[in-house]
């Protein structure tokens, strides 16, 4: 492809650099005080989990992504009708099939909300374990590292 091909956008004054590096600094602290740790933010990120795995915080920012997302809505929501034939009858009749549903679907959902619950909560113990099992192990390397004689043998 040659070189007057290649489609670029600009405008005159403006430094395109600086102003990515702007958006990537702004960014940065947004993700440390918290901004991002959202369950939208989690599903938009989705595409990009592959490149914040090799982040240092990647398994707590997820962890704290998931928190916010276990649980399913079970909460009641307005019903509305938005074809004007017939639309107080069609909104009586959704209200009536949603109580029959929600009497039926409630206890699952309920469940399905416990069981979230309990595998985010192990999940987080588990990542608890291991850092901790971490520090000690990185500890025990440095104190060996110490006491370890100067001549190249260990």
């Amino acid at each position: 492809m040659s070189e007057s091909s290649v489609l670029t956008i600009g405008a005159p004054g403006y430094d395109v650099d600086r102003l990515v590096a702007d958006l990537q600094e702004t960014t940065d602290r947004k993700m440390k005080d918290g901004v991002y740790a959202d369950a939208r933010v989690a599903a938009a990120e989705k595409t990009n989990l592959a490149q914040l795995r090799g982040s240092d915080d990647f398994v707590t920012f997820y962890l704290t992504c998931l928190r916010d997302a276990v649980f399913v809505d079970i909460s009641d929501f307005e019903i509305r009708e938005r074809r004007r034939a017939f639309s107080r009858i069609l909104v009586h009749l959704k209200k009536l099939l949603w109580n029959l549903l929600k009497f039926y679907t409630y206890r699952l959902w309920s469940q399905q909300n416990q069981i979230n619950g309990l595998i985010i909560t192990a999940m987080e113990g588990m990542e608890e374990q291991n850092a901790t099992r971490i520090a000690a192990l990185e500890k025990r390397i440095a104190e060996l590292e110490q006491k370890a004689p100067d001549d190249g043998r260990f």
